[in-house]
């Protein structure tokens, strides 16, 4: 989320917050993700006046946008499972939404099927394991094909060459951090839906088109355990070449 909008706007100054203290947000109830998320968007608006907030978790967009919009002046981009544009693009109408155990039993994920599946068969595959993998992953450790493909199997129905999985919504943003593996261990080929591109547009609808010169040195990470983090190294190139403070 954070690459495609720096690349997006590579004039903005960032600042990129993960909350490890309280990760995965899937594996808490859904009173503890608001009573932890919503006074910690406030205090973090109090001590860096962003002109935007980005939530980029399903998890906690399904529960927290219309408290914090409630809450706080500042505009607010969610995240959630694209449901529309992969059941509106789906040629087999059978479409798998592949989530944390959290977002996918969330009656908000279970309306936008509602509202938008235009027929299709949707087929809701919580994982409880495929974020951390991907954490892992991007920390350099070894992650075998084994777990990951355990995580993906339920995603793909085969009702027969017309009827099968066609098209898997990622709907955690760690996600595509593992989309070249899902790809490969992948039983066979369907389109993979990753919003990041989606929420970066709309992040420039918001803002305005990117000024003239681009702030380099224009970022800041900050992980809420304040507890030294191997993901730090990890998470230099999504800076688009700044070096985050």
């Amino acid at each position: 989320m954070l690459r495609e909008i720096v690349g997006a706007r590579p004039d903005a100054h960032y600042v990129y917050v993960a909350d490890d203290a309280f990760f995965p947000y899937g594996h808490h109830s859904e009173e503890q993700i608001i009573a932890r998320v919503v006074p910690l968007v406030g205090e973090l608006i109090v001590a860096h006046t962003p002109d935007l907030v980005v939530i980029a978790c399903n998890t906690a967009s399904t529960l927290v946008m219309s408290h914090l919009r409630h809450a706080y002046q500042v505009p607010f981009v969610g995240t959630v499972p694209a449901i529309k544009p992969a059941c509106a693009s789906s040629k087999t109408k059978r479409v798998s939404v592949l989530g944390t155990k959290g977002t996918v039993k969330r009656e908000y994920t279970k309306r936008l099927i509602h509202d938008f599946a235009k027929g299709c068969e949707v087929t809701l595959v919580g994982s409880a394991e495929l974020a951390a993998l991907a954490e892992s992953a991007l920390s350099g450790n070894e992650v075998s094909d084994e777990d990951i493909s355990a995580e993906l199997a339920p995603c793909f129905v085969d009702a027969g060459d017309a009827a099968r999985t066609d098209t898997v919504v990622l709907a955690c943003t760690h996600y595509p951090l593992l989309l070249d593996r899902l790809i490969k261990l992948a039983p066979w080929p369907v389109d993979w839906i990753d919003p990041a591109p989606a929420i970066a547009r709309r992040v420039v609808d918001l803002l305005g088109a990117p000024g003239l010169e681009a702030d380099h040195a224009g970022a800041e990470m900050v992980f809420t355990s304040k507890r030294p983090h191997t993901l730090s190294q990890a998470l230099m190139p999504f800076f688009g070449g700044r070096t985050p403070a």
